[in-house]
């Protein structure tokens, strides 16, 4: 039986002046799955993103989330609605030890807490039971003391993502997570996402074409704002449209 649908764009279009970088995308994603978005540079998979967590606005269509409207609302709302991002540039507090990131972005989900500097973030506004759930989540717990800017890499691409989980969300967007990583960073990152949908959602952008195939329960390709094919990993492997378009011999494996 196929789980319920959490969110759904319905003709999804975005356009700057006369460039259309969304020409009418249609995307449903179900619930406790990964749903992985592929496709080569400019084919508008960012640009998806922007429109589905509210960063920047449609031109046309609607977009559903968890049975509301969400069309018109601002990211923050969306964010209390229960969507998290994290981005394709690292985007941490690098003077910050882990712990005190993962706290911010868990008060985050209610603004006038994450920015109430008069009381020391003491009992609740600590989030501890939240950091530390996040922390062992991603093998971080004994760097909780570090400063982000001293972590590893592959370790402040998991830090990322463990901010987006601090913010308790039902979907989580990951924009490229892997990107720059070494082959054991790559392996620790493919085994946390892969576990991510026994609690959440996760929307994908990802040029590892190992990992899309290996994790994700569904596969959208797009080219040039729209989608040009959509299944299950192995129906995208083999479909030609998507060898002739994008991946050519490396569907086998590999970045593309």
């Amino acid at each position: 039986m196929n789980a319920p649908i959490l969110l759904e764009g319905i003709a999804i279009e975005k356009r700057y002046d006369k460039f259309a970088a969304l020409g009418g995308v249609d995307l449903k994603v179900r619930a406790n799955t990964v749903h992985s978005v592929i496709g080569p540079n400019g084919a508008g998979k960012t640009t998806l993103f922007h429109m589905l967590t509210g960063t920047k606005s449609v031109s046309a269509g609607r977009i559903l989330f968890d049975g509301h409207d969400v069309t018109r609302e601002p990211d923050h709302r969306r964010v209390r609605r229960g969507m998290a991002r994290s981005f394709q540039v690292t985007s941490l507090f690098l003077s910050l030890t882990v712990r005190e990131n993962l706290r911010l972005a868990a008060q985050g989900v209610a603004p006038r807490q994450a920015l109430n500097c008069w009381h020391a973030p003491l009992g609740a506004r600590a989030s501890a039971d939240t950091v530390a759930r996040v922390l062992d989540r991603l093998g971080l717990a004994r760097f909780a003391d570090t400063l982000a800017g001293a972590l590893s890499h592959g370790q402040q691409r998991r830090l990322e993502v463990g901010m987006a989980l601090a913010a308790r969300p039902k979907a989580i967007f990951l924009d490229e997570p892997t990107s720059g990583m070494g082959i054991d960073d790559l392996q620790e990152m493919k085994r946390l996402i892969a576990g991510l949908r026994d609690e959440h959602t996760v929307v994908l952008i990802e040029h590892n074409m190992d990992i899309v195939m290996d994790i994700s329960d569904t596969v959208t390709v797009m080219q040039q704002g729209r989608v040009l094919a959509e299944g299950l990993p192995h129906e995208i492997r083999s479909d030609e449209r998507v060898r002739a378009a994008y991946l050519g011999n490396m569907i086998t494996g590999g970045k593309a």
